[in-house]
């Protein structure tokens, strides 16, 4: 499940919102241990979402790089290297 959290500081073009927002919800589904809370849950799940998200926005506004941004597309073709090179996934 953690595995669809990505970096998301020092790229260019910098994160989206949608990006925010999925990794804040991969991380309450991580701690929470639900995919899909029950309807009792819902409203404390969806605020826990919201305010990572909204955090995380803070954080990333305020990280300052020394390094030059990265390339998404790069840093993709990478990742799919090594996960071929490691064997997870086939190179079809």
């Amino acid at each position: 499940m953690c595995r669809s959290i990505h970096t998301l500081h020092n790229f260019e073009p910098s994160a989206t919102s949608d990006e925010i927002h999925a990794a804040a919800l991969q991380y309450v589904r991580k701690i929470s241990g639900s995919t899909k809370p029950s309807k009792a849950n819902q409203e404390a799940f969806d605020r826990a979402v919201h305010e990572i998200a909204h955090i995380t926005q803070h954080l990333l506004d305020d990280l300052v790089a020394v390094a030059p941004p990265k390339n998404r597309e790069e840093e993709a073709a990478k990742a799919r290297a090594r996960a071929i090179a490691s064997g997870r996934y086939s190179a079809a």
